[in-house]
């Protein structure tokens, strides 16, 4: 069937991919995960920050970061890139030159902030309030209370939650072409668009997408992973001796479980 024949060159032309996989591998995957990586990092920065800010107790605090949680949560990435990426491009080509690699980087860890932001002001506040107070009766201040004891827990609770959104980043690390890369700047989706305009064959972004699959359903299995195991927790045994049968570890506090009497 020529239908048949003609999708499968479309979209499965084994020559046009193997002609962009170096491409792919040596210039989209490296600035793919230099970007994601970058933007997430310096989300989760901004984000802790954001955080800070919207569980304390001053109003002047608060409500600048509930106004750029919610700005930046509203606005579509796409909208964010382009008004960071143009807007600032004067600004930008002094300090950093003409590339607006930097600037794409920049306005994906603005977005990512805001819900990084959120999810670890959910974390924290998921930590029970007796735990700052029995940092307090101990002796504690505030400010260590939180940042070794309420914090951490918070952190580690939102971990699943975390990798979730470095996948989203992943995914919007696309959109960054708009900003027109060189040449050596090109992610993934830029790599095969070029390859796929120049051959007039879709084959090329099939392999993109093979691509941003090898990368994000792995993660998808470890958030599950991550998920699962603080949800439910994990049990070793233990030895005879102890008098207990095995140790249930819930969110990494060991809660013994008794050996039941036999009648």
């Amino acid at each position: 069937m020529d239908w048949l024949s003609d999708l499968a060159r479309t979209f499965f032309d084994g020559s046009a991919m193997l002609a962009v996989l170096p491409q792919l591998l040596t210039t989209g995957l490296v600035n793919t995960l230099v970007i994601s990586v970058s933007a997430t990092l310096i989300g989760v920065v901004l984000g802790m920050v954001l955080a800070v800010m919207g569980i304390s107790t001053t109003r002047w605090l608060r409500l600048p970061a509930r106004i750029y949680t919610d700005v930046f949560r509203g606005l579509p990435a796409i909208l964010t890139i382009l008004l960071i990426g143009q807007g600032f491009a004067g600004v930008a080509r002094d300090v950093f030159g003409p590339s607006p690699y930097p600037l794409g980087i920049l306005a994906l860890s603005l977005i990512s902030s805001a819900y990084i932001g959120e999810i670890f002001r959910a974390g924290i506040q998921s930590v029970d309030r007796g735990q700052l107070e029995a940092c307090r009766a101990l002796g504690m201040s505030y400010a260590t209370g939180m940042r070794q004891v309420v914090v951490p827990q918070g952190i580690r609770r939102v971990l699943p939650a975390l990798v979730n959104q470095f996948i989203a980043i992943v995914k919007d690390s696309s959109l960054v072409y708009f900003l027109g890369l060189l040449v050596t700047e090109r992610e993934i989706f830029r790599v095969a668009q070029d390859a796929a305009v120049l051959n007039g064959n879709l084959s090329p972004l099939v392999l993109a997408g093979v691509f941003y699959l090898a990368i994000t359903v792995p993660l998808t299995h470890l958030v599950n992973h991550f998920d699962n195991r603080f949800r439910t927790g994990r049990r070793t045994a233990t030895a005879p001796a102890s008098g207990l049968d095995e140790v249930d570890e819930v969110d990494g506090t060991p809660i013994a479980l008794t050996r039941g009497s036999n009648t």
